[in-house]
């Protein structure tokens, strides 16, 4: 059972992350970052753990392929 201390707040979750709110929504609503509900009031929860797998993702380099067709 998950404890709510592992979980963030959208407004929390947007800090953490390094952008606005409505982008973390966003992305909820899109399914790129996985999403809970609060039992008791609804609110949009989202997992530490999830988070970091995002950022982690985020920070691995794109290879420019572009770059390669140039040459």
């Amino acid at each position: 059972m998950n404890k709510l201390s592992e979980f963030m707040h959208t407004a929390e979750a947007a800090e953490y992350l390094g952008v606005h709110h409505n982008t973390v929504r966003k992305w909820a609503a899109r399914g790129d970052i996985p999403m809970h509900r609060n039992p008791v009031n609804g609110y949009r929860l989202f997992k530490r753990t999830d988070l970091d797998k995002l950022l982690k993702k985020a920070a691995k380099p794109v290879i420019a392929t572009v770059a390669k067709k140039a040459r």
